[in-house]
C-alpha cells in the first residue's frame, strides 16, 4: 500500500482526503504542520512517504519551509503543492514540486495527479 503524507492544518481537508485517498487504497498521514512532517523525512525512520501533499499557508512551519527541508534531503519523493491560492504557482519554491494543484471540493484532478505520480495510470500530468 502506497504512504502518502498530507501536510495540512485544515481538520475538514485531512479529513476528506482521509476518507478519500483510504478508499482509493493509499494509506495516509498526516501532519498539521511542516514541523510535524519533519520526521517522515529521515530514511532512518523506516516510515518515508511515496508521496507528499503539502499545503503552503500553515503554523509553525509553512509550506515553503517545508519544501526547502525536502529539497534540502535529496529525497526522490514526489511533491504535490496543494493549495487555495492560485498566486503561489510561479514561486521558485513551488516550482520544485512535482505538481501544483488548487484546493477544490472536486478532488477529481488530485486523485489523477497521484495516481500519475504514483501509480502512472492518468496521462493528464499538470505542474
Amino acid at each position: 500500500m502506497k504512504r502518502i503524507l498530507l501536510v495540512d492544518d485544515d481538520r475538514n481537508i485531512q479529513r476528506l482526503l482521509k476518507e478519500e485517498l483510504n478508499d482509493d487504497g493509499y494509506s495516509l498521514i498526516i501532519a498539521s504542520n511542516g514541523k510535524e512532517a519533519l520526521p517522515y523525512l529521515e530514511v532512518e525512520n523506516g516510515k518515508k512517504p511515496d508521496l507528499i501533499i503539502l499545503d503552503l499557508r500553515m503554523p509553525k512551519m509553512n509550506g515553503f519551509e517545508t519544501m526547502g527541508h525536502i529539497i534540502k534531503s535529496r529525497q526522490d519523493i514526489p511533491v504535490i503543492i496543494h493549495t487555495a491560492y492560485s498566486s503561489y504557482r510561479n514561486d521558485a519554491m513551488v516550482m520544485a514540486a512535482d505538481a501544483y494543484v488548487e484546493k477544490s471540493h472536486d478532488l477529481t484532478r488530485l486523485k489523477c495527479v497521484i495516481r500519475d505520480l504514483l501509480d502512472k495510470s492518468c496521462t493528464n500530468k499538470e505542474k
